[in-house]
C-alpha cells in the first residue's frame, strides 16, 4: 500500500500544481497545448526512442507472458469499442480514443516503479518488456484511425499514401521503431547520448500530468460521468480480469510473469492518452478526467490485487 500511495500521490500533486498555475493564469490561455505539443512532438518520441534502443535481444523472448498481457489488451479493447458505438453512440474518431483510455495504461511511470518494489530486478524487466510492447500496438493504431479522419482531397491512392506518412513520420511511432532498428544493430547507446535521451524523456511524464491540470481549469469533472465510469470498469476490472483468466486458466504462465501481466492489465489510465486526445483534438475532456479518476480508484484496486494471492510470488 505505501509503495502505490508513494507513486500515485505524487501524479496527482502534479496535476493539481498545473491545475493552480491554470487558475492563476501565470502561463497563457495556450500554454497547455504548447506543454501538450512539447510532450508529444519531443519528450515522449526521446523516452521511447531511448527505451527500444536499450532493450537486449534476450529480453524480447518472452513470448507466453506478452501473449497473454497484449491479448487481453485486445480482447477488452475490442468490447471497448463496441460499448463505445452501441451504449454511448460514438463515432470511429472518439469510439477508439475510448477505448485506448480503457485499456492504454500507465505501464512506465506507474508500472515499473511498482514492478521494482513488489518483484524485484526481474519482475522489473518483465514490466519494460510490457511497456514498450503495449505501447507498439496500441499508439499505431488508435493514430492510424485517428490520421484517416483528416481531410484530404484527391483520389484513394492519394489518401492511402497521406495516411501511410502521417503514420509513419508520426514521432510516436517512428521514435519507438528507430530506437528498435537501434537495438538490432547491437550498438550501444552512447554515453552523451544516452544522457540526454534519459533527461529530456524523463521531462515527458511530469509535463504530460501538469498539462492535464492547465486543461482543467473551468472545465466540469462530472461531465460525461457514466462514460468515465465505464471506461474505469474496463481499464481497472474487466481488463485485469481477462488476463488474469488467460494468465491462469489458458496460458498457465509461471507464478511471477502471470503476476507481473496482471498487474500491468490493472494499472489505470496513462497520461499518453490525454497527449493524443488534445493533439488530435478529440475526446480531450472525456481522457483527461479519466486519467484522474482511474488513478484514484486504482489505489484501492491495486491494492487489493497485493492483498490476495495473485500477486504473490514470494
Amino acid at each position: 500500500m505505501t509503495a502505490i500511495t508513494n507513486i500515485v500521490l505524487p501524479i496527482f500533486a502534479v496535476v493539481f500544481v498545473g491545475y493552480l498555475v491554470g487558475r492563476r493564469g501565470l502561463l497563457g490561455e495556450a500554454s497547455s497545448e504548447a506543454l501538450n505539443a512539447f510532450v508529444y512532438y519531443v519528450a515522449l518520441p526521446v523516452l521511447l526512442f531511448r527505451a527500444m534502443a536499450r532493450i537486449e535481444h534476450g529480453e524480447t523472448a518472452f513470448i507466453p507472458f506478452l501473449a497473454v498481457f497484449l491479448g487481453g489488451g485486445v480482447i477488452a479493447f475490442a468490447l471497448s469499442l463496441v460499448l463505445a458505438r452501441l451504449v454511448f453512440g460514438h463515432g470511429r474518431d472518439n469510439a477508439v480514443m475510448f477505448a485506448t483510455s480503457a485499456t492504454y495504461g500507465n505501464t512506465g511511470y506507474m508500472g515499473i516503479p511498482l514492478a521494482f518494489a513488489a518483484f524485484g530486478e526481474m519482475g522489473g524487466v518483465l514490466t519494460a518488456v510490457a511497456s514498450v510492447a503495449h505501447t507498439l500496438l496500441w499508439l499505431p493504431v488508435t493514430i492510424t484511425v485517428l490520421e484517416t479522419s483528416k481531410p484530404h482531397t484527391g483520389g484513394l491512392a492519394s489518401r492511402i499514401g497521406s495516411v501511410l506518412k502521417g503514420v509513419t513520420l508520426n514521432p510516436m511511432v517512428a521514435a519507438p521503431v528507430a530506437g528498435f532498428v537501434w537495438s538490432l544493430a547491437g550498438i550501444e547507446l552512447p554515453q552523451p547520448v544516452d544522457a540526454f535521451c534519459k533527461v529530456l524523456g524523463a521531462s515527458a511524464g511530469p509535463c504530460a500530468l501538469f498539462s492535464i491540470g492547465l486543461f482543467l481549469v473551468g472545465k466540469p469533472i462530472s461531465e460525461g460521468i457514466g462514460e468515465v465510469g465505464a471506461m474505469v470498469a474496463v481499464k481497472l476490472v474487466l481488463f485485469p480480469a481477462i488476463v488474469g483468466g488467460l494468465a491462469f486458466g489458458v496460458a498457465g504462465l509461471a507464478p511471477l510473469p502471470a503476476a507481473v501481466a496482471l498487474l500491468m492489465a490493472a494499472l489505470p489510465t496513462g497520461a499518453t492518452c490525454f497527449v493524443l486526445a488534445q493533439n488530435y483534438s478529440t475526446f480531450v475532456q472525456r481522457s483527461s478526467t479519466v486519467i484522474l479518476v482511474s488513478t484514484g480508484v486504482a489505489v484501492v484496486t491495486v491494492s487489493a490485487l497485493f492483498a490476495t494471492s495473485y500477486l504473490n510470488v514470494n
